[in-house]
């Protein structure tokens, strides 16, 4: 999408809905286009002082507007749309698709074990090999995947969201390539603490992300010393959500696309059991768990319990690949290319699912931004601290 089609916003013609959740980097909103048809979007927003000392302060941080050229880039019915960008003194933001069914954890909750049957994770599963081998084929790897980022769009199926923390690898020169194999065609610790009652929602239903500046490893670079199969270069950035983060991305010895089929794993396992299969009581036992234990897959032998023990290899070189997480056993009877046609998933949004609206409430964007941020920056050296003091 070229920058002259992208429509520009104003305040005073979005209604403020509610505010639904945040990213790593930003806060969104549920808003209302009131000089049009009335459509609603989701608002991410950032405060404007924060981008610009990221951006004074590493050439990586700019990787704040990274989201908005993935959205231009990819065309895909489980990737969302921009609909627009938004520009004040204060805030700067980009809307994107509404999704009524909220995320896949909000979703899982709803079950009556909060756990999901073997049909249902096939189903969504199949669609995040999808989403992520897209992705790929664009030289994109994601690096969060997990329920909070994966929406129900309103006919059932998945959208993938927030693009904060991924970043576009760079293919290696021909010379340094061991492989002619080549990645899929786009076709084919605590939580932080809130001071006010207004912000106790993003706790509930947000699960904290790891960004760079938090990182025990230096920030991005690119390796390009050890050849993979997906012949891309490495990224040693350390970035993600504790629970999901992938055994090398803890070495900080570079990683490719391999780290989304990790995440993959711990998603799929979590949807299957209710849990993550590493969670320590602290981020400190979390890491030591991932790089030591064993998935438990409690339960009779399956094809899906096979492959979630392939997903989790903690060694990327021998994880599972695209290819052969779509031969797997436990997508034996799935029709890819028909996959996005199915008109029935196995959730399609009501209107009592659209739990997001308050009408009662006005929210002023710039100032409850400003509020978020200003707690970030309370709490943000402590935590750093605590990240640094990992291992």
């Amino acid at each position: 999408m070229d920058d002259d089609q992208i429509p520009v916003l104003h305040l005073g013609q979005l209604k403020v809905i509610s505010a639904l959740g945040r990213g790593a980097r930003g806060v969104v909103f549920l808003v209302q286009d009131q000089s049009s048809n009335g459509e609603l979007f989701a608002l991410k927003t950032v405060l404007r002082a924060s981008v610009t000392k990221k951006l004074e302060k590493t050439d990586s941080d700019k990787q704040v507007f990274f989201e908005q050229e993935v959205l231009r880039l990819s065309q895909h019915p489980l990737l969302p749309k921009l609909r627009g960008v938004l520009s004040t003194e204060s805030i700067v933001g980009y809307a994107i698709d509404y999704c009524p069914g909220r995320d896949l954890n909000c979703l899982r909750k709803k079950q009556t074990e909060r756990m999901f049957s073997d049909d249902i994770i096939r189903f969504y599963a199949a669609e995040l090999v999808i989403a992520l081998e897209y992705l790929h084929g664009l030289g994109i790897v994601y690096r969060d995947l997990k329920p909070e980022n994966v929406m129900i769009q309103e006919n059932g199926h998945l959208m993938l969201v927030d693009f904060d923390l991924s970043t576009k690898l760079s293919p290696k020169s021909p010379s340094k390539t061991r492989s002619t194999q080549t990645t899929p065609s786009p076709k084919s610790d605590p939580s932080m603490k809130k001071n006010t009652n207004r912000f106790s929602f993003f706790s509930k239903c947000c699960r904290p992300a790891i960004s760079s500046e938090d990182s025990v490893h230096p920030t991005e670079s690119i390796d390009n010393s050890e050849p993979n199969r997906h012949s891309f270069s490495k990224s040693n950035s350390f970035v993600g959500t504790e629970e999901y983060v992938s055994p090398e991305m803890l070495q900080g010895n570079g990683h490719d696309f391999s780290v989304d089929w990790w995440c993959l794993g711990i998603v799929l396992h979590e949807m299957l059991y209710g849990t993550t299969p590493f969670k320590g009581t602290n981020r400190k036992e979390t890491f030591h768990l991932i790089l030591s234990k064993s998935p438990e897959l409690v339960g009779e032998p399956t094809p899906l319990r096979d492959l979630i023990r392939k997903l989790l290899v903690k060694d990327p070189k021998r994880r599972i690949s695209t290819a052969e997480i779509k031969g797997h056993d436990f997508f034996r009877r799935v029709e890819w290319e028909k996959i996005l046609e199915i008109c029935r998933p196995p959730f399609v949004p009501g209107p009592s699912d659209q739990d997001d609206v308050d009408v009662n409430k006005m929210i002023d964007i710039e100032s409850f931004v400003q509020e978020v941020f200003q707690v970030d920056d309370d709490v943000h050296e402590k935590e750093r601290d605590h990240a640094f003091l990992v291992f």
